[in-house]
């Protein structure tokens, strides 16, 4: 780990000036509206591409139990308008971070959350288990993350998944210098101070680390995320080694990562380096690993786990075989295709507009352009094909249109349903999850 963690006689204090942290300085900032998140997640589409991100091979379902872990002041009202046939519970040791979100419920009449003033570390106090926990943005700062997860671990169902989130150490270099400026001349959490940090952020030097950071984050400048990023009393950070040994370490799996094409050899500039074909003879831990060192400015890493016990775990993708087919992709809600000032010979360009690398786009031609615009999130991969490309020719079209997928896919621009091929392997070799 990037930083040790803390000798257990101080564990106490240490989460003390947490919690006090962010009883006067909640995040992320109190909200009073969720209206334009309540009207984005009424595309049902949309919601079945956020489901099989976690289980490509299950049956769509939306009644489900939903543990948002360190919830802070509308993380779990929001899942609570997004999975309105969902029980969610939100938890969080900030008593305003509660009282943020019991406001939030009762403006929206939000009969399917709970909300419990809870430490991560006490969550088996609930006396249940999930079928999905998010924890973005939270395990980093306690004073055991290890134990953190463990717990989190328990409660988790044994074919439940879990979206974990935590700081990337290169990326937030700039982050990190400010955080030791601030120590050293004794910049600390009060208005006056924070107030004057924003001034002085305006003055950073032309090429400074954090630079790109705060032109790329607009709320950055605002008091409760300045506060967050430069003043917090518990701070770490995990390389992909050591995130993946975290992983383990709490008794998870590593699944996938939230959004892939960022990390892997196969997407954008690095796979047209001159050494792509050694990364290619590397495990996918060690391409990972590689590839966070090559583009050097990941600030964070998402990715879903699973229990290592679990008797389903990752349910994976794979091309190895036609029956891959079966598959049913949905397109990412945040894909658009753009079709002006295209390449040459392109017939649209798709881009997933929350990657952060503008070397992660998919150029289309003419074919690829018509097989894209027949996904309708029902129809399998060789319906698609047999009805978009009628010809005698079908083996060729098949493996043409299987590799599109592929791509598509390690593009972030569409998840599958991998359903009705999972049920149908279920019982065989070929339909066992993968371990990395």
């Amino acid at each position: 780990m990037s930083q040790q963690t803390e000798q257990n006689s101080t564990l106490p204090g240490v989460a003390e000036k947490v919690r006090d942290f962010y009883e006067r300085y909640p995040y992320p900032r109190p909200v009073d509206s969720l209206d334009k998140y309540q009207r984005l997640w009424q595309d049902r589409q949309r919601r079945r591409a956020d489901y099989h991100l976690f289980w490509p091979g299950r049956s769509y379902k939306e009644d489900r139990s939903i543990l948002i872990a360190g919830c802070g002041t509308s993380q779990a009202a929001k899942h609570a308008l997004r999975w309105p046939a969902a029980q969610v519970t939100g938890i969080d040791f900030s008593a305003t971070s509660v009282r943020c979100t019991e406001d939030l419920k009762r403006k929206y009449n939000l009969s399917n959350l709970q909300v419990h003033q809870l430490p991560i570390e006490q969550v088996n106090d609930l006396g249940t288990s999930f079928d999905q926990i998010v924890c973005t943005g939270v395990l980093h700062h306690l004073p055991d993350p290890d134990a953190g997860l463990k717990a989190l671990g328990g409660v988790l169902k044994p074919d439940g998944a879990m979206h974990l989130m935590v700081y990337a150490p290169y990326g937030r270099t700039g982050i990190y210098m400010l955080q030791e400026f601030c120590r050293r001349i004794g910049i600390h959490a009060t208005d006056e101070d924070i107030r004057g940090l924003i001034t002085a952020l305006g003055a950073l030097p032309p090429g400074h680390p954090l630079e790109n950071l705060l032109r790329e984050a607009p709320d950055f400048r605002h008091e409760a995320a300045l506060a967050d990023a430069l003043l917090h009393p518990q701070d770490r950070a995990y390389s992909v080694p050591q995130l993946f040994d975290f992983i383990k370490k709490g008794g998870m799996r590593f699944g996938r990562w939230i959004k892939q094409a960022p990390y892997s050899p196969r997407c954008g500039v690095i796979a047209q380096i001159p050494q792509a074909f050694r990364m290619a003879e590397l495990s996918p831990a060690e391409q990972y690993a590689a590839v966070e060192l090559f583009r050097g400015t990941m600030v964070r890493h998402n990715v879903v786990v699973y229990r290592d016990d679990s008797p389903i775990g990752p349910q994976p993708i794979s091309f190895d075989h036609d029956s891959r087919l079966s598959y049913v992709p949905i397109k990412m809600s945040d894909t658009i295709c753009v079709e002006e000032r295209l390449p040459h010979g392109a017939a649209g360009v798709l881009i997933n507009q929350t990657h952060t690398y503008r070397d992660l786009y998919m150029p289309l031609d003419a074919t690829e352009k018509l097989l894209f615009d027949a996904i309708d999130g029902n129809c399998c991969i060789r319906d698609i094909v047999e009805r978009t490309l009628p010809s005698s020719e079908e083996k060729v079209q098949l493996h043409g249109a299987q590799s599109f997928f592929e791509r598509l896919w390690w593009y972030d621009q569409v998840v599958f349903d991998a359903s009705r091929l999972w049920c149908r392997d279920s019982s065989t070799a070929t339909g066992q999850p993968e371990r990395n």
